[in-house]
């Protein structure tokens, strides 16, 4: 069962369709700006100043 669904020809597009179907939900909802400020800290955290 796993195998048909993994060989298939239409798994691997249907994923990106939803993949970018959900990037533009975050954009739309104003995650971007969440996003970036919680990768900041991490990278602040990760050079010591934060």
């Amino acid at each position: 069962m796993i195998r048909k669904i993994t060989e298939s020809r239409w798994i691997g597009p249907a994923l990106v369709v939803l993949g970018i179907l959900l990037m533009i939900l975050g954009i739309c909802r104003g995650e971007v700006s969440v996003v970036f400020t919680k990768a900041i800290n991490i990278c602040m955290e990760c050079i010591g100043i934060g």
